[in-house]
C-alpha cells in the first residue's frame, strides 16, 4: 500500500476479508503498525476503517479524500446486489425495484444521505486497489466474483497460503519457507496413549469410506499376533465378525458389524448384538476419557509453568489455549442462570493448585504462586453469549459469534502484559480462527468428538513469534517453541500435517522446481551481491534431470541422495562457486540420504563349474537326506520349570499405563520430520471387567491339558497378579510355558533318517531363484555354488570372504532357504556346507553355523534349540559330516 502510494501516488485501497475474525485481525494489525509505517514513510497521512452499513459517511470520505484511505470490508457486506434491468434489458422501476433493493446489501441501495447515490457507486468511481485476504474463502463462487468486480478495481492482489485458483504469482512464502527462515515458532507435539491395556474390547474408528461398494470402515483394535494382543488398524464391512478379525481374541466375541454410517460430521459404526457405537476419532474400551483429559490439562499447565521459568525473566508473558466443543464442560448454569464451574474448570484448578506449589516454581515472578489460593484469576473462557450473558455453543460462523471475537480482540494486548494475571484461555473449538496471539506457547484440544478443524489451522493460532513487554518481536528457536497437546500420536500428527500441506497448500515435498536455486546469493569481485536467478537455476535443474538426479516432475531420485552422501554432486561449471548452497538446498529437499537399494537388485545365477563338479556332488550326497523326529516329554518337569520361572519373573507385571510422549516437528522441503525427546509412563485406574477364562486361553495357546495348566497356575502362587492385568498375565504365562516346552522338547528329541528317496535334489540350485542387492548384501564368488554369495549379516560376509581367500577351502555353499530341517521349534536353515582339503588329500565335510557368539547363554533359546536339533539331525545321517558352530573364521579353520 505505502510503496504504491510512494511510487505512483495511488490512494484508494480495499481489503476484502471472508469473516469476522480475520476482519478484526486486519483492523488490529492496522492499529498496531500505524506508528511503524509513519516512521518508515515520512509521517504519511492515512486513514483506515471497517465498513459499517450504519456509517455510510465513511464511504463518502473514502471516495473524496486525497490521502491514503483503507477500507476493510467483509465479502458478505456487498455480495447481495441486484440489477437495474431485467433479463430483457428493460429498466426496473416502481414497487418491483423497491422489493429488489430490500433484498440487496445496503451498499447496493440508493441513500438520501449520499444524494440518491448508492455507496457502491462512490467506491466504483475511485477504481481502488483490492486486496483479498484468504481468497479461497472469498471469491470462489460466481456471486463473490461478481461482487469483487462490482468494486471496479484497478488491480486485485490475493494473499493466501491455500490458493484454490492460481493467478499470476508475485511472491511465495509457504509453510516450508516460514519454518526454514525462522519466521514462525518451532513445533513440538505431545500426546498420551495407553500401554498394556488389552483387557476389554478396544476400538477406535479411524475413517469411513462410501466412495466404492461395499461401504467400509477402518477400525483400530487389538489383534492377537502369535498369541500377543497387538493394536492394529483393520478394514471392516457390514456383517464382519470382529472376533475373527482379532484372530480369536475373546473380548470381541459377538461383535458383528451392523451399520457403517458415512454422513460427514455424524460418522459411526454400530453392531448387531452390542449397544456399543463407534464415533469417528473417539476410542472405546481404552483408559477412561476423563482420565486422559485430566492428564492433558495437567501436562499443559506443567509445560506452561516450565516456560514461564525461562521466559518471564526475558519479559515474555506465556499464554496457553484450551479448545473445547461444549461450553458446559467449562461453565454451566443452573435454572436461575447462576454460573458454575464445569468439569474441565474443576480439573484445571485442581491440577494448577497442586503444580504451582512445587519447589521448582518458587522463582515465578508476580506472586503467581499466591494465585494457587485464587486460581480463578489465571483462567477464563471466551465464548459467545446470549442477551443474559450466558455462554453458549455456536458454530463460529454466525453474527452471534461476534461478541466472543470482540472480547478476544479487545483483550489481545492486555493479555500480553504481566499486569493481567490471566494466562490460560478456554475457548470454543469453532472459534479457533479468532485466536492468533503471538505469546500462545501451548495449545490443548479437549474435544469430546472428532474435530474437523485442520491441524495447520490448529497450530496456526500460536505460530507467530512472541513479543516482550515492549511489543518487540523475539527471535530464536530456544524461545519460540509451540507445544501442541494432540489427541493422536506425534507420528500420526506429523503425517496428517504433511498431507494437509500437500493437499491444501500445494506444497510438493521431495521435489525440486526450476526456480529452486534462483535465490542463492552470489558475491561478485567488486563486492556487490546478486541472486543466481531463474535462468541459471533452470540450467541446474536441467542438468539434474539429465544426470538422473531427479525425474521429469522434479522428484528426487536415489542417485541424487547417493551423490550427496558421497560428496559427488555435479553442477554446471559456471555455478561451481555456489555448489555449497546448491548442495544445502538439495539436502533439505531430500529430507533423508537413506538409499533404497531397489535399483541394485540382482538375480543370482548358479555357478555350474562348482555345482556340477564331483566334489560338490560328494558333499551334497552326504547332507541331502531328510529325517523325522520323536520326543520324550516329562510333564512333571515342565510344571516344575514353569512354576519356577513364573515365581521369578511375573512380579514385573503392572496395571495398564498411560504413556506421555513429546516430539519436535521440523517442516522441511523433504517433508514433516519428527524426533522424539520425551517418553514417560504413569499407572492409571481402569474399569474392572469380568476375568477371562485363563485355562481355555492357555490350552488354545499351548495344547497342554487343562489339568497340567491348572497345576502350573496354582503351584506357581502367582494368580494374585492375574487381577492386576489379566491379558498381560495370560500372555506372559503362555510365553513361559512355550519357552519351557521348547527346552524340554530339545532335551528329549531323537532324529531318524528317512528312506533313500526322501532328500533335497541338487537340481533345486538351478530351478529355485535367488536374489540379492549389489553393494548391500552380496559378494562375487568363485568357490560357491552361486556366482554371488547372498549374506544375512556382516559376520556371514566376513566368513564368505575368508572362504574365498583360504586355500584349504575347496568349495562351499551358503545353504538356500529351501534347505530346511524340521524341529519342534519351527524349521531350521543351517548357514554353510563346506568341503575342506587337508594336505591335498584328506577331505573334511562340514555344516557350519556362524553366529556373533558361540556361548549358549548368548544365543536366544529358540535359536540355540534349533542349532541343537540341527546337530542331532546330521548325526542321524551318519555320513561323516561334522556339525560345528563358530563366531570367527580363524577359530574354525585352526581346529582342523
Amino acid at each position: 500500500i505505502f510503496e504504491l502510494n510512494k511510487a505512483y501516488g495511488f490512494t484508494k485501497f480495499i481489503i476484502v476479508v471472508p469473516g469476522i475474525a480475520i476482519k478484526e485481525g486486519v483492523y488490529k494489525t492496522l492499529q498496531i503498525t500505524q506508528e511503524h509505517f509513519k516512521n518508515l514513510y515520512d509521517n504519511v497521512v492515512y486513514d483506515y476503517f471497517i465498513y459499517d452499513s450504519s456509517k455510510l459517511e465513511q464511504v463518502r470520505s473514502f471516495a473524496v479524500n486525497d490521502t491514503i484511505s483503507i477500507m476493510v470490508i467483509n465479502i458478505g457486506a456487498f455480495r447481495k446486489s441486484f440489477s437495474d434491468t431485467d433479463e430483457n434489458g428493460n429498466l426496473i422501476t416502481g414497487l418491483d425495484r423497491k422489493e429488489l433493493e430490500k433484498k440487496a446489501n445496503i451498499i447496493h441501495r440508493t441513500d438520501d444521505k449520499l444524494n440518491g447515490s448508492k455507496p457502491i457507486e462512490l467506491i466504483q468511481e475511485t477504481n481502488p486497489f483490492v486486496i483479498i485476504d484468504e481468497p479461497q474463502s472469498v471469491d470462489t463462487t460466481p456471486k463473490s466474483k461478481e461482487a469483487i468486480a462490482s468494486l471496479h478495481p484497478l488491480c486485485i492482489f490475493r494473499y493466501s497460503a491455500t490458493h484454490v485458483e492460481k493467478h499470476n504469482l508475485i511472491y511465495k512464502l509457504d509453510a516450508v519457507d516460514s519454518f526454514d527462515m525462522g519466521l514462525v515458532k518451532q513445533i513440538e507435539v505431545a500426546s498420551f496413549a495407553s500401554e498394556d491395556n488389552h483387557n476389554m474390547a478396544y476400538f477406535k474408528l479411524k475413517s469411513v469410506d462410501n466412495k466404492k461398494s461395499p461401504i467400509t470402515a477402518r477400525i483400530e483394535m487389538d489383534v492377537l499376533v502369535k498369541g500377543v494382543a497387538t493394536r492394529k488398524t483393520v478394514t471392516v464391512r457390514q456383517n464382519d465378525d470382529l472376533y475373527k478379525l482379532s484372530k480369536g481374541h475373546d473380548v470381541y466375541e459377538n461383535y458383528i458389524v451392523d451399520e457403517i454410517y458415512c454422513e460427514p460430521g455424524n460418522e459411526y459404526v454400530s453392531f448387531t448384538a452390542k449397544p456399543t457405537v463407534l464415533r469417528l476419532g473417539k476410542a472405546v474400551g481404552d483408559v477412561d476419557d476423563l482420565t486422559v483429559k485430566d492428564q492433558q490439562i495437567r501436562r499443559t499447565i506443567q509445560e506452561h509453568l516450565d516456560k514461564e521459568l525461562v521466559l518471564n525473566p526475558q519479559g515474555i508473558k506465556v499464554l496457553s489455549l484450551f479448545f473445547i466443543d461444549r461450553v458446559a464442560n467449562y461453565r454451566y448454569y443452573d435454572k436461575d442462570g447462576n454460573p458454575h464451574k464445569g468439569i474441565y474448570a474443576k480439573l484445571f484448578e485442581k491440577n494448577y493448585k497442586e503444580l504451582i506449589q512445587l519447589p521448582k516454581y518458587r522463582k515465578l515472578a508476580g506472586n503467581l504462586r499466591d494465585l494457587g489460593a485464587d486460581v480463578s484469576k489465571v483462567h477464563n473462557g471466551y465464548f459467545s453469549q446470549d442477551k443474559k450473558g450466558i455462554m453458549k455453543d455456536t458454530s463460529g460462523t454466525t453474527a452471534a459469534d461476534e461478541n466472543a471475537y470482540n472480547l478476544i480482540m479487545k483483550d489481545k494486548e492486555q493479555l500480553l502484559s504481566f499486569d493481567s494475571k490471566l494466562r490460560f484461555i478456554f475457548s470454543h473449538s469453532a472459534l479457533r480462527e479468532g485466536w492468533d496471539n503471538p505469546n500462545v506457547f501451548q495449545i490443548c484440544t479437549l474435544n469430546e468428538t472428532h474435530s474437523e478443524v485442520k491441524k495447520r489451522q490448529e497450530i496456526g493460532r500460536g505460530l507467530r513469534l512472541c513479543v516482550n513487554q515492549n511489543g518487540e518481536r523475539q527471535y530464536g528457536n530456544s524461545i519460540n517453541t509451540l507445544t501442541v497437546m494432540a489427541n493422536e500420536s506425534y507420528i500420526e500428527f506429523a503425517a496428517g500435517l504433511q498431507h494437509e500441506y500437500e493437499e491444501d497448500e500445494g506444497i510438493r515435498f521431495g521435489i525440486l522446481e526450476t526456480y529452486s536455486f534462483a535465490n542463492i546469493s552470489v558475491k561478485h569481485a567488486d563486492g556487490t551481491t546478486a541472486y543466481l536467478g531463474e535462468e541459471k537455476s533452470g540450467d541446474i535443474y536441467h542438468l539434474f534431470t539429465k544426470k538422473g538426479y531427479i525425474d521429469k516432475t522434479g522428484r528426487v531420485q536415489d542417485k541424487l541422495r547417493k551423490a550427496l552422501r558421497d560428496d559427488l554432486l555435479e553442477v554446471p561449471e559456471d555455478v561451481i562457486a555456489s555448489k555449497p548452497a546448491i548442495t544445502a538446498i538439495c539436502k533439505r529437499v531430500c529430507g533423508s540420504l537413506k538409499i533404497r537399494p531397489a535399483n541394485n537388485k540382482r538375480v543370482v545365477t548358479p555357478n555350474k563349474e562348482v555345482l556340477l563338479s564331483p566334489d560338490f556332488k560328494d558333499l551334497w550326497d552326504r547332507i541331502k537326506y531328510k529325517t523325522t523326529y520323536s520326543v520324550d516329554f516329562d510333564s512333571n518337569k515342565l510344571i516344575e520349570k514353569c512354576c519356577d520361572e513364573m515365581r521369578r519373573t511375573m512380579g514385573t507385571i503392572q496395571p495398564a499405563k498411560l504413556i506421555f510422549t513429546e516430539a519436535s516437528l521440523n517442516v522441511t522441503e523433504g517433508g514433516v520430520l519428527t524426533k522424539e525427546h520425551k517418553h514417560r509412563g504413569m499407572y492409571v485406574q481402569t474399569i474392572r471387567q469380568p476375568l477371562p477364562d485363563i485355562v481355555t486361553y492357555l490350552q488354545n495357546a499351548t495344547n497342554l491339558t487343562r489339568r497340567t495348566i491348572a497345576d502350573i497356575l496354582v503351584r506357581s502362587k502367582t494368580l494374585n497378579i492375574f487381577y492386576k492385568n489379566p491379558q498381560r498375565y495370560m500372555e506372559e504365562v503362555s510365553a513361559i510355558m512355550k519357552r519351557q516346552m521348547r527346552s524340554l522338547l530339545v532335551d528329549g528329541i531323537k532324529y531318524t533318517r528317512l528312506g533313500d528317496d526322501e532328500y533335497y535334489a541338487q537340481e533345486l540350485f538351478e530351478t529355485e531363484e535367488l536374489t540379492g542387492y549389489l553393494e548391500h548384501n552380496m559378494i562375487a564368488s568363485k568357490k560357491s555354488a552361486y556366482h554371488y554369495v547372498v549374506y544375512d549379516s556382516a559376520n556371514e560376509k566376513t566368513f564368505a570372504e575368508r572362504f574365498e581367500a583360504n586355500n584349504a577351502v575347496k568349495l562351499y555353499a551358503k545353504l538356500p532357504s529351501w534347505f530346511k530341517i524340521s524341529t519342534p521349534l519351527g524349521s531350521y536353515n543351517p548357514d554353510w556346507a563346506i568341503l575342506i582339503e587337508q594336505d591335498g588329500e584328506k577331505k573334511l565335510y562340514f555344516i557350519l553355523e556362524t553366529k556373533g557368539s558361540t556361548l549358549k547363554e548368548d544365543l536366544r533359546q529358540t535359536e540355540s534349540g534349533k542349532i541343537e536339533c540341527g546337530r542331532r539331525h546330521f548325526a542321524a545321517l551318519g555320513e561323516q559330516i561334522t556339525f560345528d558352530i563358530a563366531d570367527k573364521f580363524d577359530d574354525f579353520i585352526e581346529r582342523f
